[in-house]
Parts: structure tokens; C-alpha cells; sequence
């Protein structure tokens, strides 16, 4: 007998379930960032999987980037964008928009896309409850002979700690936390800190049982181009050390290391640029991209 629409969609659910019996009651970050954050369809998408997680009973926690409207930003007042080993430049000036569009715009039209899908999702920042407690990161000079010899970077930070209580708190709710990856330093100045730090380290505290990082990549791939998964520590620092994982993704597979030797279950690192990668990731068993266990 030929499979009829409706057959098809009690298929779906069916395969589903399991996934939803395992995974109810359990905290699940997500690092939302790339094409997912800039594509109109895509966007609706993500706002769609993360108040489903939320009606059948998981935990979603949102952590999110914002660089290219930074950089929007910027541009618009005749500001240069300047980097130093991936990192953004960011002086008083440029700190200021960056919370102007990470704790702000970006933020709240995360928060009003979920709430119009039917979630109560709450924007916050680092500084929100002493979320993120920041310090100033260090950055060697690409070209000093002196490995010690350092370039200031101005306002940019590394997560010193995370006192997660206001999240704990709102993940026991019918509340979605929605971060900003802004954090506050011992001098109560502002710092901004990559967005993949910030979710393996919140993952960490919160002892999630996922991690989730959108990229623009189908996830870490062998020198083929062959998607890989099942991967383990020993296993990441082989491809790292024959030059099959390297440039922007070493970040990402850095931060998921440190999430699963911190008691994380499982990270994955799957493509935003699929529809519903989350819940393709979460609830099917095919998922959409690679996973690292510890």
C-alpha cells in the first residue's frame, strides 16, 4: 500500500518519539549564528524548532552571535572593522555598538521571532543577573619573534565564570532564554566574547546534555569533503593534527572539546543552513551533521 501524506507526517512522529522520552526534562544549548541568523526562511525555521523543543518538554537555551550586523553597523558610521586573530578589534566606541546590536536589535528581534511562533522567550545579556563574569583576553602578535610580546584588542573578553541561576531559573519556567554574549569584568566594564565560548562554557555549568553549533558548514569533513561524525577527543586531535580540521572550524571543535571533557553528553556542529537542522538534528535518526562525545 502506497504511503498517504498523513502516513507519512505519523512516520515522522513515530521515529520522533523516542528522542522526545529521552531528551524531556534536559537542557539543550544552542549556538545560533551564520545563515540562520541572516536568512528571512531560515530564521522562521529556527524560531519554529526551538518552541517545539520547548512544548514537548526540552529545555532550549539560545546563545547567539551577531558579527556581520556589527560589522552593518559599523560601516554606517564610517568605522573600520579591524581583526587580529579572528578577533574584532573593539574599542570604547566600537564596544558600545556592539551592546547597541548583540543586547539590543539582534537580540530582541531573536526573542519577538520565537514569541510570534508561540514561544516566551526572555532577552538578557552576560550583565543580567552577573551571568558572564568577563576578563580581558590576550592575543600574541601574528609576527613578534618575542611569543610573549601581546596585542591590546581592546574590549574583548574570555568567560571567567558564569553564575547561570537567572537561566536555571527560567529553564525550570515556561521561559526560553535568549544571551547575548556580553560580559561584565571586574572593573564593571563591558566585554564582548565570542558566542561559541560563551555556549560551551553555559553548556558546562548547566551540564546540558547537548551543545548545538549552527555554522555554514555541513559540519567537519575528511579531505574529500565526506561529512564525519562519531568523533572522539583522540580522534579531533588527529584530523587537527594532519590539517584535516583547521582554520575557522578549529574555534568551534575547540569549544566542543572543552564541553565534553566539562561533562557535556554530545556537541554537534551541523548546518544552519538546512531548514530545521535543530529538530533534524534532535528528534530523526539521520541528524545533520557531526558529533563529538567525550
Amino acid at each position: 500500500m502506497t504511503a498517504t501524506p498523513a502516513t507519512q507526517v505519523a512516520h515522522v512522529l513515530i521515529e520522533a518519539l523516542p528522542y522526545i522520552q529521552r531528551f524531556r526534562g534536559k537542557t539543550v544549548v544552542v549556538k545560533y549564528g551564520g545563515n540562520a541568523m541572516t536568512e528571512e526562511h531560515l530564521k522562521h525555521s529556527f524560531a519554529r524548532d526551538i518552541v517545539l523543543m520547548k512544548l514537548v518538554g526540552v529545555n532550549p537555551v539560545v546563545v547567539h552571535g551577531g558579527g556581520p550586523q556589527i560589522g552593518k553597523l559599523l560601516e554606517r558610521i564610517g568605522k573600520e572593522s579591524r581583526f587580529v586573530a579572528g578577533m574584532r578589534v573593539t574599542d570604547a566606541e566600537t564596544m558600545d555598538v556592539v551592546e547597541m546590536v548583540l543586547g539590543g536589535s539582534v537580540n530582541k528581534e531573536i526573542v519577538n521571532l520565537i514569541n510570534s511562533k508561540g514561544g516566551r522567550a526572555i532577552g538578557l545579556t552576560g550583565k543580567d543577573g552577573n551571568l558572564i563574569r568577563a576578563r580581558k583576553m590576550t592575543v600574541r602578535r601574528p609576527d613578534a619573534a618575542d611569543p610573549s610580546e601581546q596585542i591590546d584588542i581592546g574590549y574583548v573578553g574570555e568567560v571567567e565564570a558564569i553564575d547561570a541561576s537567572v537561566v536555571q531559573m527560567l529553564d525550570r519556567s515556561d521561559f526560553i532564554p535568549v544571551i547575548a554574549p556580553i560580559g561584565v569584568g571586574e572593573d564593571g566594564r563591558s566585554y564582548n566574547i565570542n558566542a561559541d565560548l560563551v555556549a560551551g562554557k553555559l553548556a558546562e555549568v548547566l551540564q546540558a546534555e547537548k551543545l548545538i553549533l549552527l555554522t555554514n558548514t555541513p559540519g567537519v569533513l575528511d579531505k574529500e569533503g565526506r561529512l564525519l561524525t562519531g568523533l572522539d577527543a583522540e580522534r579531533v586531535q588527529a584530523l587537527i593534527a594532519d590539517g584535516t580540521i583547521y582554520g575557522g572550524m578549529l574555534p568551534k571543535i575547540g569549544c566542543a572539546l572543552d564541553a565534553v571533557q566539562g561533562g557535556v553528553r554530545d556537541v554537534h556542529i551541523i548546518d544552519g543552513r538546512v531548514e530545521h537542522a535543530v529538530l533534524l538534528e534532535l528528534f530523526t535518526d539521520a541528524g545533520v551533521g557531526t558529533l563529538i562525545r567525550g
